[in-house]
């Protein structure tokens, strides 16, 4: 399965995921968990951080956040422009990675 994804950022509030055509998150629980933390993962790799903006549990889920429906707080603080989210999922689970487009 590969899950693709620009990261939209929304100012004064993080960012969402806008799945690329033809991306489809899991269904499985576990499996969600599991991209959920890659791509948890992949952001901060990339240099993003969470802001002081509480998440809220009951709108901002892995659900929502892999169909593109939830902005979560995140942001990135010096870098802005297209920015893609690739994830893989291999026999090791799923594995992501954020790579930035030029403008």
């Amino acid at each position: 399965m590969t899950y693709v994804a620009r990261i939209v950022e929304v100012p004064g509030s993080g960012l969402r995921l806008e799945p690329a055509e033809g991306s489809v998150a899991p269904d499985q629980p576990t499996e969600v968990n599991l991209l959920g933390m890659a791509v948890a993962l992949a952001l901060g790799a990339a240099g993003y951080e969470h802001h002081s903006e509480t998440r809220d549990p009951e709108l901002q889920t892995l659900d929502a956040l892999l169909a593109g429906e939830a902005v979560m707080p995140w942001r990135h603080p010096e870098e802005s422009g297209d920015a893609v989210l690739v994830c893989e999922t291999g026999t090791a689970g799923p594995q992501c990675r954020v790579e930035r487009r030029p403008a």
